[in-house]
């Protein structure tokens, strides 16, 4: 139980990295499966540098998926465009229902973006902890400032992800909240 769920450990910069409790091995204080430098993708590196807004995208069933790309564009209708996994259980289920909703993430969320993006220990499943308020598009987080209720309107492959394409059907926004960002690897909030 302990290797499973305990043998985890948080370094200055807040990531998560498995504690191997062998004799002699040691706690690596950077990602010890991190390309080197010199051989990084330029187009990754750019990437990194264009600081994204952390979403929490979730649908009936449940299935969930943290989420860096997504982008909100209004008109007639309102579109909500997003780059997902196409292998992850959030897209199964969005397949299966035709529905989903997006929720963003403030500061005190990171563990919760962490453990949607599969680098935090879940024990008893992704929905297990904290609390969660039901919608007809999936559930949200009861501390959330706000989500949106989207119907899927089309998906297909671009890059290495899957560009899905929606229609917002439902904005309920509680509060103003700062915004949690993922820039250069790491989250980050703006400043106070």
């Amino acid at each position: 139980m302990h290797e499973r769920f305990l043998g985890w450990a948080r370094v200055r910069d807040g990531t998560m990295f498995h504690v191997n409790h062998e004799p002699g091995a040691e706690i690596h204080h950077t990602d010890p499966f991190a390309v080197p430098a010199g051989q990084r993708s330029p187009v990754r590196r750019l990437r990194g540098r264009l600081a994204a807004p952390v979403t929490l995208w979730t649908a009936p069933g449940p299935a969930g998926l943290t989420v860096s790309s997504t982008l909100v564009a209004e008109g007639e209708p309102d579109r909500l465009l997003g780059l997902v996994d196409p292998e992850s259980d959030l897209w199964a289920a969005v397949e299966e229902v035709g529905r989903f909703v997006v929720t963003p993430l403030g500061p005190p969320h990171r563990q919760l973006a962490d453990r949607f993006a599969g680098l935090f220990p879940s024990p008893g499943g992704l929905f297990a902890s904290g609390e969660w308020v039901e919608t007809p598009y999936g559930p949200v987080p009861a501390d959330a400032g706000g989500w949106a209720g989207c119907r899927l309107d089309t998906a297909r492959e671009y890059g290495w992800g899957l560009l899905v394409e929606a229609t917002i059907e439902a904005v309920d926004l509680a509060e103003e909240a700062a915004p949690l960002l993922h820039y250069r690897g790491r989250y980050h909030e703006l400043p106070a």
